[in-house]
Protein backbone atom coordinates (compact mmCIF):
# COMPACT_ATOMS: atom_id res chain seq x y z
CA UNK A 1 0.00 0.00 0.00
CA UNK A 2 1.16 3.50 -0.64
CA UNK A 3 0.69 5.92 2.20
CA UNK A 4 3.05 7.96 4.42
CA UNK A 5 4.51 5.96 7.29
CA UNK A 6 2.71 6.54 10.58
CA UNK A 7 4.65 7.74 13.57
CA UNK A 8 3.35 6.36 16.85
CA UNK A 9 0.93 9.03 18.05
CA UNK A 10 1.52 10.13 21.64
CA UNK A 11 -1.71 11.53 23.05
CA UNK A 12 -4.71 13.23 21.52
CA UNK A 13 -2.59 16.35 20.94
CA UNK A 14 -0.82 14.62 18.07
CA UNK A 15 -4.13 13.74 16.45
CA UNK A 16 -5.43 17.29 16.68
CA UNK A 17 -2.30 19.16 15.65
CA UNK A 18 -1.26 16.92 12.78
CA UNK A 19 -4.39 16.28 10.69
CA UNK A 20 -4.10 13.42 8.28
CA UNK A 21 -1.36 11.56 10.15
CA UNK A 22 -3.76 8.81 11.18
CA UNK A 23 -3.57 7.16 7.78
CA UNK A 24 -2.42 3.75 6.58
CA UNK A 25 1.36 3.51 6.26
CA UNK A 26 3.69 2.55 3.46
CA UNK A 27 3.99 -1.20 3.17
CA UNK A 28 4.59 -3.49 0.22
CA UNK A 29 1.44 -4.73 -1.46
CA UNK A 30 0.26 -7.74 0.54
CA UNK A 31 1.01 -11.14 -0.96
CA UNK A 32 -2.17 -12.71 -2.24
CA UNK A 33 -3.13 -16.21 -1.08
CA UNK A 34 -2.94 -18.79 -3.85
CA UNK A 35 -6.75 -19.01 -3.93
CA UNK A 36 -7.12 -15.30 -4.80
CA UNK A 37 -7.19 -14.36 -8.52
CA UNK A 38 -4.42 -12.16 -9.85
CA UNK A 39 -5.03 -8.40 -9.42
CA UNK A 40 -7.09 -6.77 -12.18
CA UNK A 41 -6.14 -3.71 -14.19
CA UNK A 42 -7.98 -0.70 -12.81
CA UNK A 43 -9.22 2.68 -13.94
CA UNK A 44 -9.47 5.72 -11.66
CA UNK A 45 -11.66 8.80 -11.91
CA UNK A 46 -10.67 11.81 -9.79
CA UNK A 47 -12.60 14.82 -8.52
CA UNK A 48 -16.09 13.42 -8.96
CA UNK A 49 -18.70 15.77 -7.47
CA UNK A 50 -21.02 13.54 -5.50
CA UNK A 51 -23.17 16.27 -3.97
CA UNK A 52 -23.42 19.96 -3.09
CA UNK A 53 -24.48 20.67 0.50
CA UNK A 54 -24.70 24.15 1.99
CA UNK A 55 -23.24 25.48 -1.28
CA UNK A 56 -20.10 23.37 -0.87
CA UNK A 57 -19.16 20.87 -3.55
CA UNK A 58 -18.21 17.47 -2.21
CA UNK A 59 -15.77 15.24 -4.07
CA UNK A 60 -14.75 11.63 -4.23
CA UNK A 61 -12.14 9.68 -6.19
CA UNK A 62 -13.14 6.24 -7.42
CA UNK A 63 -11.20 3.23 -8.72
CA UNK A 64 -12.65 0.14 -10.35
CA UNK A 65 -11.51 -2.83 -12.41
CA UNK A 66 -11.37 -1.86 -16.09
CA UNK A 67 -13.65 -4.70 -17.17
CA UNK A 68 -16.43 -6.85 -15.84
CA UNK A 69 -18.74 -6.28 -12.94
CA UNK A 70 -20.92 -5.44 -11.25
CA UNK A 71 -18.59 -5.32 -8.26
CA UNK A 72 -19.11 -4.70 -4.54
CA UNK A 73 -18.40 -1.12 -3.50
CA UNK A 74 -16.20 0.06 -0.65
CA UNK A 75 -16.68 3.61 0.64
CA UNK A 76 -13.33 4.58 2.19
CA UNK A 77 -13.09 7.46 4.69
CA UNK A 78 -9.88 9.26 5.63
CA UNK A 79 -8.76 10.19 9.13
CA UNK A 80 -7.68 13.51 10.58
CA UNK A 81 -9.69 14.04 13.80
CA UNK A 82 -12.66 15.34 11.75
CA UNK A 83 -10.71 18.59 11.20
CA UNK A 84 -8.09 17.56 8.64
CA UNK A 85 -7.00 14.94 6.19
CA UNK A 86 -8.15 14.50 2.62
CA UNK A 87 -9.60 11.94 0.28
CA UNK A 88 -6.29 12.25 -1.58
CA UNK A 89 -4.53 10.61 1.37
CA UNK A 90 -6.07 7.38 0.10
CA UNK A 91 -6.36 8.01 -3.63
CA UNK A 92 -2.95 9.41 -4.57
CA UNK A 93 0.06 7.12 -4.70
CA UNK A 94 3.44 8.02 -3.27
CA UNK A 95 6.38 9.02 -5.42
CA UNK A 96 9.26 6.58 -5.42
CA UNK A 97 12.98 7.35 -5.45
CA UNK A 98 12.96 7.20 -9.24
CA UNK A 99 10.17 9.78 -9.41
CA UNK A 100 7.43 7.41 -10.48
CA UNK A 101 4.14 7.43 -8.61
CA UNK A 102 2.95 4.08 -7.36
CA UNK A 103 -0.63 2.85 -7.07
CA UNK A 104 -2.82 4.39 -4.39
CA UNK A 105 -4.67 2.50 -1.68
CA UNK A 106 -7.97 2.63 -3.57
CA UNK A 107 -6.27 1.32 -6.72
CA UNK A 108 -4.64 -1.54 -4.80
CA UNK A 109 -7.97 -2.62 -3.33
CA UNK A 110 -9.89 -2.12 -6.59
CA UNK A 111 -7.48 -4.52 -8.24
CA UNK A 112 -8.88 -7.22 -5.93
CA UNK A 113 -12.31 -6.89 -7.56
CA UNK A 114 -13.99 -3.93 -5.89
CA UNK A 115 -15.17 -0.46 -6.76
CA UNK A 116 -13.46 1.72 -4.16
CA UNK A 117 -14.30 5.38 -3.50
CA UNK A 118 -12.18 7.67 -1.34
CA UNK A 119 -14.70 10.16 -0.02
CA UNK A 120 -14.00 13.75 0.97
CA UNK A 121 -16.26 15.25 3.61
CA UNK A 122 -16.75 18.65 5.23
CA UNK A 123 -14.38 19.37 8.08
CA UNK A 124 -14.77 21.00 11.49
CA UNK A 125 -14.65 23.56 12.97
CA UNK A 126 -16.17 25.29 9.94
CA UNK A 127 -18.63 22.45 9.60
CA UNK A 128 -19.55 20.83 12.90
CA UNK A 129 -20.93 17.33 13.30
CA UNK A 130 -23.19 15.87 11.88
CA UNK A 131 -21.88 17.38 8.62
CA UNK A 132 -19.31 14.59 8.33
CA UNK A 133 -21.78 11.72 8.57
CA UNK A 134 -24.27 13.59 6.38
CA UNK A 135 -21.63 13.67 3.66
CA UNK A 136 -20.65 10.02 4.08
CA UNK A 137 -24.28 8.98 3.75
CA UNK A 138 -24.73 11.22 0.70
CA UNK A 139 -21.72 9.55 -0.93
CA UNK A 140 -23.22 6.09 -0.47
CA UNK A 141 -26.51 7.27 -1.97
CA UNK A 142 -24.69 8.84 -4.94
CA UNK A 143 -22.77 5.67 -5.69
CA UNK A 144 -25.84 3.50 -5.30
CA UNK A 145 -27.77 5.80 -7.65
CA UNK A 146 -24.89 5.51 -10.13
CA UNK A 147 -24.52 1.76 -9.81
CA UNK A 148 -24.82 1.15 -13.54
CA UNK A 149 -22.34 3.90 -14.39
CA UNK A 150 -19.70 2.62 -11.98
CA UNK A 151 -20.55 -1.10 -12.42
CA UNK A 152 -21.50 -1.47 -8.75
CA UNK A 153 -23.70 -4.14 -7.23
CA UNK A 154 -26.15 -1.87 -5.34
CA UNK A 155 -26.83 -4.54 -2.74
CA UNK A 156 -23.19 -4.95 -1.73
CA UNK A 157 -21.65 -1.94 -0.01
CA UNK A 158 -18.99 -1.74 2.69
CA UNK A 159 -17.81 1.24 4.70
CA UNK A 160 -14.19 1.40 5.85
CA UNK A 161 -12.07 4.06 7.47
CA UNK A 162 -9.12 5.08 9.58
CA UNK A 163 -9.48 6.79 12.97
CA UNK A 164 -12.06 9.59 12.48
CA UNK A 165 -12.94 7.86 9.21
CA UNK A 166 -13.39 4.62 11.12
CA UNK A 167 -15.82 6.40 13.42
CA UNK A 168 -17.83 7.52 10.38
CA UNK A 169 -17.69 4.05 8.83
CA UNK A 170 -19.11 2.56 12.02
CA UNK A 171 -21.90 5.14 12.07
CA UNK A 172 -22.71 4.28 8.45
CA UNK A 173 -23.06 0.64 9.41
CA UNK A 174 -24.77 0.87 12.78
CA UNK A 175 -26.95 4.01 12.59
CA UNK A 176 -29.16 3.51 9.56
CA UNK A 177 -31.79 6.18 10.17
CA UNK A 178 -31.13 9.13 12.46
CA UNK A 179 -32.97 12.45 12.37
CA UNK A 180 -30.90 15.23 10.86
CA UNK A 181 -28.31 12.97 9.25
CA UNK A 182 -29.72 13.02 5.73
CA UNK A 183 -28.74 15.97 3.56
CA UNK A 184 -28.13 16.40 -0.12
CA UNK A 185 -29.56 14.52 -3.07
CA UNK A 186 -30.45 10.97 -4.15
CA UNK A 187 -32.75 10.67 -1.14
CA UNK A 188 -34.67 7.88 -2.85
CA UNK A 189 -31.58 5.71 -2.37
CA UNK A 190 -30.55 3.91 0.81
CA UNK A 191 -27.34 4.86 2.62
CA UNK A 192 -27.15 1.46 4.30
CA UNK A 193 -23.97 -0.63 4.05
CA UNK A 194 -23.68 -4.40 4.37
CA UNK A 195 -20.45 -4.57 6.40
CA UNK A 196 -17.86 -2.34 8.08
CA UNK A 197 -14.07 -2.36 8.46
CA UNK A 198 -12.82 0.03 11.13
CA UNK A 199 -9.19 0.88 11.79
CA UNK A 200 -8.84 2.34 15.32
CA UNK A 201 -11.90 4.59 15.21
CA UNK A 202 -13.50 6.16 18.31
CA UNK A 203 -16.64 4.26 19.30
CA UNK A 204 -17.75 5.96 22.53
CA UNK A 205 -17.00 9.68 22.82
CA UNK A 206 -17.98 9.73 26.50
CA UNK A 207 -14.71 7.89 27.21
CA UNK A 208 -12.94 11.20 26.61
CA UNK A 209 -13.89 12.50 30.05
CA UNK A 210 -11.09 15.01 30.64
CA UNK A 211 -12.39 18.57 30.42
CA UNK A 212 -9.22 19.93 28.82
CA UNK A 213 -9.36 17.33 26.02
CA UNK A 214 -13.02 17.98 25.41
CA UNK A 215 -12.54 21.75 25.30
CA UNK A 216 -9.53 21.63 23.00
CA UNK A 217 -10.39 18.83 20.60
CA UNK A 218 -14.01 17.69 20.79
CA UNK A 219 -15.97 20.90 21.30
CA UNK A 220 -14.71 22.34 17.96
CA UNK A 221 -16.19 19.29 16.24
CA UNK A 222 -19.33 18.56 18.27
CA UNK A 223 -20.17 22.01 19.62
CA UNK A 224 -20.17 23.76 22.99
CA UNK A 225 -23.34 21.98 24.02
CA UNK A 226 -21.31 18.76 24.25
CA UNK A 227 -19.86 20.08 27.52
CA UNK A 228 -23.22 20.07 29.29
CA UNK A 229 -25.48 17.80 27.25
CA UNK A 230 -24.54 14.12 27.42
CA UNK A 231 -26.88 13.37 24.55
CA UNK A 232 -24.52 15.11 22.09
CA UNK A 233 -21.73 12.56 22.52
CA UNK A 234 -24.23 9.73 22.86
CA UNK A 235 -25.85 10.55 19.52
CA UNK A 236 -22.44 10.80 17.82
CA UNK A 237 -21.08 7.51 19.25
CA UNK A 238 -21.34 4.30 17.20
CA UNK A 239 -21.78 2.22 20.37
CA UNK A 240 -25.19 3.88 20.89
CA UNK A 241 -26.61 2.13 17.83
CA UNK A 242 -25.67 -1.48 18.52
CA UNK A 243 -28.42 -3.98 17.76
CA UNK A 244 -28.78 -7.60 16.73
CA UNK A 245 -29.45 -6.43 13.16
CA UNK A 246 -26.10 -4.64 12.88
CA UNK A 247 -24.08 -5.58 9.78
CA UNK A 248 -20.87 -7.58 10.26
CA UNK A 249 -18.08 -5.44 11.73
CA UNK A 250 -14.31 -5.98 11.68
CA UNK A 251 -12.15 -3.75 13.89
CA UNK A 252 -8.37 -3.33 14.08
CA UNK A 253 -6.70 -1.66 17.05
CA UNK A 254 -3.20 -1.28 18.42
CA UNK A 255 -2.83 -2.19 22.08
CA UNK A 256 -0.60 0.87 22.68
CA UNK A 257 -2.91 3.40 21.04
CA UNK A 258 -2.82 6.56 23.16
CA UNK A 259 -4.98 8.61 20.78
CA UNK A 260 -7.95 6.26 20.63
CA UNK A 261 -7.36 3.69 23.38
CA UNK A 262 -8.09 0.08 22.51
CA UNK A 263 -10.95 0.04 25.03
CA UNK A 264 -13.04 1.78 22.34
CA UNK A 265 -12.93 -1.27 20.09
CA UNK A 266 -13.03 -3.78 22.94
CA UNK A 267 -16.21 -2.27 24.38
CA UNK A 268 -17.98 -2.07 21.03
CA UNK A 269 -16.91 -5.61 20.13
CA UNK A 270 -18.38 -7.01 23.35
CA UNK A 271 -21.61 -5.08 22.99
CA UNK A 272 -22.07 -6.27 19.40
CA UNK A 273 -21.43 -9.87 20.39
CA UNK A 274 -23.79 -9.62 23.37
CA UNK A 275 -26.48 -8.31 21.00
CA UNK A 276 -26.01 -11.31 18.71
CA UNK A 277 -24.37 -9.37 15.86
CA UNK A 278 -21.29 -10.49 13.95
CA UNK A 279 -18.17 -8.73 15.23
CA UNK A 280 -14.45 -9.42 14.91
CA UNK A 281 -11.68 -7.58 16.73
CA UNK A 282 -8.02 -7.83 15.77
CA UNK A 283 -5.69 -6.28 18.34
CA UNK A 284 -2.15 -5.57 17.21
CA UNK A 285 0.25 -5.99 20.09
CA UNK A 286 2.39 -3.00 21.12
CA UNK A 287 1.27 -0.87 18.17
CA UNK A 288 -0.07 2.67 18.50
CA UNK A 289 -2.43 4.77 16.40
CA UNK A 290 -1.52 2.95 13.21
CA UNK A 291 1.23 0.56 12.19
CA UNK A 292 3.21 -0.57 9.17
CA UNK A 293 5.36 -3.39 7.86
CA UNK A 294 4.31 -6.99 8.26
CA UNK A 295 1.64 -6.13 10.83
CA UNK A 296 -0.18 -3.87 8.39
CA UNK A 297 0.24 -6.36 5.54
CA UNK A 298 -1.42 -8.97 7.74
CA UNK A 299 -4.21 -6.52 8.61
CA UNK A 300 -4.87 -5.83 4.94
CA UNK A 301 -5.09 -9.52 4.11
CA UNK A 302 -7.48 -10.05 7.02
CA UNK A 303 -9.65 -7.14 5.86
CA UNK A 304 -9.75 -8.45 2.28
CA UNK A 305 -10.77 -11.90 3.50
CA UNK A 306 -13.54 -10.35 5.63
CA UNK A 307 -14.80 -8.29 2.69
CA UNK A 308 -14.69 -11.30 0.36
CA UNK A 309 -16.73 -13.30 2.87
CA UNK A 310 -19.45 -10.73 3.41
CA UNK A 311 -19.60 -9.10 -0.03
CA UNK A 312 -18.60 -11.91 -2.36
CA UNK A 313 -19.74 -14.93 -0.39
CA UNK A 314 -16.28 -16.45 -0.24
CA UNK A 315 -15.18 -18.51 2.73
CA UNK A 316 -12.13 -17.38 4.65
CA UNK A 317 -8.99 -19.40 4.05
Amino acid sequence: MTRPVLAVAVGLLVLATAPGTDQPPVVPSPPLPKSVPAPRAVTTEKNVVYDTIEKERLYLDVSAPKEGGPYPCIVLLHGGAWVGGSRKDLSVGDKGKDGTVGPSLIEEVAARGYVVASVGYRLAPKHQFPAQIQDARAAVRFLRAGAKTYRIDPDKFAAAGFSAGGHLALLLGLADKVDGWDAGGNTEQSSRVQCVVDFFGPTDLSLYNTESIRDAYLVPVFGKSAKTDKEVFKKASPITYVSKTAPPVLMFHGTFDLVVPVVHSETLHKKLQDAGATSELVTVFAEGHGWNGRAFTKSVNTALAFLDTHLKGKDKK
